[in-house]
């Protein structure tokens, strides 16, 4: 244990990297964060003993930015090839599906119509279904911004991406578009650390997540964010 908690916060502050861009997994400010993602780490500090400092930002890449950069010890994000070149990720904790909105008068109706010539697809710059977008698609284009519905709206795109709860919530309120309902992607929501950290230091935080997903906690901690729709990992 306290070669764990020096490898990941030799000061005796982990800083967690939390981003609040995700409303499945973060709510609230920067000054009063909370859902699942804070209380894994409030969790780990508590196991580990240290005191918890939570670096919220606005956006997936920003938070995969301050892990590279050394600026947190501990981050919470969608595992992709891109980076985990640069991150030691633990099996996921929850797993999220990616869709697409368009208008309600356009032809397109499945996922694989959408990769089609012609067809632009807003997405949140740096986001999970960017990366996966960016590495997948054949003939479409992919238009990033700060969010994905944004960049659609003010571009006049054909497709907007996004996270389903959310995006469900946005179709819901704008009656002009309509939801594909089937996914285009899944998303395993992990927790990582610098690769640069000891073995045993990322099969604690692996047997963490399998702990907290096991004893219900993380399935708690997703009905009490208003999130009990999100889908916990299966074990490992």
């Amino acid at each position: 244990m306290t070669t764990v908690a020096g490898d990941l916060a030799p000061d005796g502050v982990l800083r967690a990297s939390i981003n609040l861009g995700n409303p499945v997994l973060a709510q609230g400010s920067a000054e009063a964060p909370g859902g699942v993602t804070v209380d894994i780490a409030r969790e780990l500090a508590r196991r580990l003993g240290v005191s918890l400092e939570l670096v919220c930002f606005d956006a997936a890449r920003k938070s995969f930015e301050a892990m590279t950069t050394g600026q947190a010890d501990l981050c919470f994000l969608a595992i992709d090839p891109a980076r985990a070149a640069e991150v030691a990720f633990t099996a996921p904790y929850v797993v999220i599906e990616g869709v697409f909105a368009v208008p309600r008068d356009s032809g397109l109706t499945t996922v694989a119509e959408v990769d089609a010539p012609g067809v632009r697809i807003g997405v949140k710059q740096g986001s999970a279904y960017d990366l996966y977008l960016t590495r997948t698609l054949q003939q479409a284009t992919v238009v990033r911004g700060s969010e994905g519905v944004d960049v659609f709206r003010d571009e006049g795109l054909e497709v907007a991406a996004g996270i389903r709860q959310p995006i469900t919530r946005y179709v819901a309120e704008n009656p002009d578009l309509r939801l594909i309902d089937e996914r285009f992607m899944q998303i395993q929501q992990a927790v990582g650390t610098a690769k640069s950290k000891h073995p045993d230091t990322v099969a604690y935080l692996h047997d963490l997540i399998e702990d907290l997903k096991s004893s219900g906690f993380i399935a708690a901690s997703l009905a009490t964010s208003g999130q009990a729709d999100a889908t916990v990992a299966p074990p490992a």
